[in-house]
């Protein structure tokens, strides 16, 4: 039986639907990394430059990076984003209907099970992005078909929420810690912070409108509300406080994982960018108009270690005098 149009006409056994615009743009950056146009451990552009360069989703500049990825012509590098692969000099011509790679002989098969899962996602995270991680990535990665991950994640949300509490259990939470409240706070300040650093998307994981119930997230506020018990405040201060805390570190956080971020994409350290900039920021800083200013060392402002430190110890001296007021008040109702 021969093939018709909608309109009932004949087709040519040759009238092909045109390709997805991912395989389109997957085509084109393939025959540029296979003709050394982009050579071995030249950067990728991100997902987002993707999107914009090619006027498509982000889902779909995902997409085409995975298939990239797939094909073996991208890697991931810790430092660096995704570059092309130091193998494509030895690659076949690939395309749509490549077989996928075979695994390496006498390499077993890791048994999958929830951890696994959960530490490989983290993993793709922390280099690439939460935006790279997706059930078709994560599959692809661990050698495994999509519908095999649904046994232990629903899907991606569940996914991202599993992982954030996989990362918060990393570090010790002593019991009952330092002699203290205040020495208490600053341990599981700077405990989130080092995760923070660790994890650069975690501080876009985590809400606190609404909060994840999960039980390592749930510990680190229970372990903050014992470091407040017994302070004689209110219990709505003290999990403000606790959320406050959590806010501090998420909010100098988020400026460290823009400027990884930033370097990432377009290679430019931020000392490198500091030099591009200096001539304007002479022509304003020498014109006298804003002469306080003009006397900031540089690496004030770009610590973000030191800026962390200071933001926790000041908020904290603010807190003390509270508790200290709060004191007061008990000590003129006792007497």
């Amino acid at each position: 039986m021969g093939i018709t149009s909608e309109s009932g006409a004949p087709m040519s056994s040759s009238t092909q639907r045109p390709d997805p615009p991912y395989r389109q743009i997957v085509a084109e950056i393939r025959a540029r990394i296979l003709t050394g146009d982009l050579r071995p451990g030249d950067r990728m552009p991100s997902i987002r430059q993707v999107a914009q360069r090619w006027g498509v989703a982000v889902a779909t500049a995902t997409k085409v990076m995975a298939a990239l990825r797939d094909e073996g012509l991208v890697e991931a590098k810790v430092g660096s984003g995704t570059v092309v692969s130091a193998r494509t000099s030895q690659k076949q011509p690939v395309g749509p209907t490549a077989s996928p790679r075979p695994r390496q002989a006498g390499v077993p098969k890791q048994a999958l099970n929830r951890k696994h899962v959960l530490r490989t996602a983290i993993a793709i995270a922390d280099v690439e992005g939460l935006d790279a991680v997706s059930m078709r990535r994560l599959a692809a990665e661990l050698g495994v078909g999509p519908m095999s991950l649904y046994r232990h994640v629903a899907n991606k949300d569940e996914l991202v929420t599993q992982m954030v509490d996989e990362v918060f259990g990393e570090p010790e939470l002593p019991i009952p810690g330092p002699d203290g409240w205040r020495a208490k706070l600053e341990l599981i300040c700077r405990r989130q912070w080092e995760l923070c650093r660790r994890h650069l998307w975690l501080p876009r994981a985590v809400s606190f409108v609404r909060p994840l119930l999960v039980p390592n997230v749930m510990a680190h506020t229970e372990w903050t509300l014992r470091a407040l018990d017994g302070l004689g405040l209110p219990m709505t201060t003290q999990i403000r406080e606790a959320l406050t805390l959590h806010a501090l570190v998420v909010t100098v956080a988020l400026s460290m994982a823009d400027e990884v971020e930033a370097e990432q994409e377009t290679g430019v350290t931020l000392d490198r960018w500091w030099l591009t900039q200096r001539k304007r920021a002479d022509e304003l800083l020498d014109s006298g108009r804003f002469p306080l200013l003009a006397t900031i060392p540089e690496e004030a402002v770009s610590d973000l270690d030191g800026l962390f430190e200071y933001s926790l110890a000041r908020h904290l001296d603010g807190f003390a005098a509270l508790v200290e007021e709060q004191a007061g008040r008990e000590g003129a109702a006792d007497g």
